[in-house]
């Protein structure tokens, strides 16, 4: 599960005592609750070699959270399977995996609401989406979420917080939408924001997708790298094909290049970090949009991989393949690299 940082140290012979932990499928547990947020963070593996003044030495060990979501041929999570029927490998190579855990741990969610001209057609679904995304999906006692507000800036206008309500009163304060769209930019910002959450980290994007005036740097590429740097998983509920099915009638219109370009980006964007896009065009399709990524949220499972052979790599990005053995069928979704801090 994505956690506040990359690389974990621990220095001494004495070990903390331990704490709740998530569900644990085998092996020993690597995670333990910190204070005073309650949200889990893994135990580094240490070696310790005393030194010659009999200090400790400390050896840090680098952690790879992979949550995974596994689905059958219906699109319902699969949640039965076992730590063996895993097979991970990295840049081609099966590798070992430390653990494989079913994720329990709190949610660090940060939406993006697109404000500005291009979505005032679909304005009001939008804002319906968005206050229907925070009370189905958002646990209150345990989840948090902040709001962004996306025009040709960006805009915090909600920290993180358990409130649904005061989330709601934020997007219902919302001006009406103008300028640009800064896209990028924002997705940028919401993963900095996130950097220091222990917890899953998850962005939300509420949007048509497109981009219209984010920084040059602000480049696809570098937002998938900034993502997979900071552990976030993302989703897109897309509210293109609802402006084409209010226009039209019909779901899908004569979409011009930079719809079909918006489209393509947010699909590489949500394939890369292990989430999924969906393009409900009425409350039904809303509602199971959000059913589905709550349970994805749910069900995942989470593999813990420790690299072995990152060393003289920095800034390097590795890929990552996960399947079931023998099942073919089960559609899997998971972060597809990580770079090497």
């Amino acid at each position: 599960m994505p956690f506040a940082g990359n690389t974990l140290a621990q220095s001494g012979r004495t070990k903390p005592t331990p704490t709740p932990t998530p569900t644990r499928i085998t092996g020993p547990s690597v995670f333990s609750t910190p204070s005073p947020t309650p949200a889990p963070t893994p135990r580094p593996r240490v070696v310790v070699t005393p030194t010659p003044n009999e200090e400790v030495e400390r050896v840090e060990s680098t952690l790879v959270p992979i949550p995974v979501s596994v689905l059958d041929a219906n699109g319902r999570s699969v949640s039965n399977l076992k730590d063996t029927d895993f097979e991970l490998r990295i840049d081609g190579k099966v590798v070992e995996i430390g653990e494989v855990f079913r994720s329990e741990s709190p949610i660090r969610l940060a939406m993006l609401f697109d404000n500005s001209s291009s979505v005032a057609t679909a304005r009001d679904f939008e804002r319906e989406a968005a206050v229907r995304f925070f009370k189905r999906v958002i646990r209150p006692d345990i989840d948090t979420a902040a709001l962004f507000s996306v025009a040709d800036s960006t805009r915090l206008e909600q920290p993180l917080t358990r409130d649904v309500g005061m989330l709601t009163r934020a997007i219902m304060a919302f001006p009406p939408p103008a300028g640009a769209t800064a896209l990028f930019d924002g997705i940028l910002e919401a993963a900095d924001y996130l950097r220091s959450s222990t917890g899953r980290r998850v962005v939300v994007i509420v949007s048509d997708g497109e981009d219209t005036y984010s920084r040059n740097e602000s480049t696809l590429s570098e937002v998938i790298k900034q993502l997979q740097i900071h552990n976030c998983l993302v989703y897109v509920v897309r509210t293109k094909d609802f402006e084409y099915f209010k226009l039209t009638g019909n779901r899908t219109g004569n979409a011009n290049i930079r719809a079909l370009d918006a489209e393509r980006r947010m699909l590489e964007i949500t394939a890369q970090t292990g989430g999924a896009v969906y393009s409900p065009i009425d409350e039904r399709e809303m509602n199971a949009a959000f059913d589905s990524i709550s349970a994805a949220l749910s069900q995942q499972y989470v593999l813990a991989y420790y690299p072995d052979d990152d060393k003289g790599k920095s800034g390097q990005v590795r890929e990552i393949a996960v399947t079931i053995k023998g099942k073919p069928s089960l559609t899997i979704r998971s972060r597809k690299g990580y770079v090497v801090r």
